[in-house]
């Protein structure tokens, strides 16, 4: 189970999400005051001793760069699918949207989703699904890491805009992953993920 640091929504404490197979994920303390050290921490822990130092520090590097990303975006919870002494093959994080209360609505986002800034590559997958916690748009898209660059890797995803049916919010639940190659068997996680979400 993924649990989220707290937010200042007076009816709901935090997200929860359950984590397939749990010990291929790394839970991000989005919480930590020393986030370098606790990244070093996760890579020893992931690696084993037997690793070389320079393994350690290379790995903790990348665990940090998505904890920025997920602290920058304010994420409610984030987690990294790295199985055992493996590197990172997937980032997940669960955001809250701050849109105004007359766009809390299948419609709007759905607007949102097809005008979002680019570039992508073709178009967006977008699609009407119905989760557990509510009604949401699932937005499957593949996009370049740099945009500015002729060159570079192309990352996939897939997003779920969820508007529970409990509570006057709106969540963006992500998973992007680099190797496009796991893309099928990434996007049905990405819809097992969704589907677990629940605010308490």
């Amino acid at each position: 189970m993924l649990p989220s640091s707290e937010t200042s929504a007076p009816d709901w404490r935090e997200c929860r999400i359950d984590l397939p197979s749990p010990e291929s994920w790394l839970t991000l303390d989005l919480d930590t005051d020393e986030p370098e050290s606790w990244a070093l921490s996760v890579a020893e822990a992931h690696l084993g001793p037997d690793v070389a130092a320079d393994w350690h520090q290379a790995f903790a590097q990348d665990v940090l760069w998505y904890w920025v990303g997920a602290v920058r975006q304010r994420a409610l919870c984030a987690a990294l699918l790295a199985p055992p002494n493996n590197s990172v093959i997937a980032s997940y994080t669960v955001r809250e949207l701050r849109i105004p209360n007359e766009s809390l609505n299948l419609d709007a986002l759905h607007a949102e989703g097809e005008r979002a800034a680019g570039p992508y590559f073709g178009s967006p997958g977008i699609v009407e699904v119905e989760l557990p916690l509510g009604p949401a748009l699932r937005v499957h898209r593949l996009e370049p890491t740099d945009p500015d660059l002729d060159h570079g890797s192309i990352v996939e995803g897939v997003a779920h805009y969820v508007l529970p049916q409990a509570y006057a919010t709106a969540l963006e639940c992500r998973l992007l992953w680099a190797s496009l190659g796991l893309g099928e068997e990434l996007g049905r996680m990405a819809d097992e993920l969704a589907a677990s979400i629940r605010l308490v």
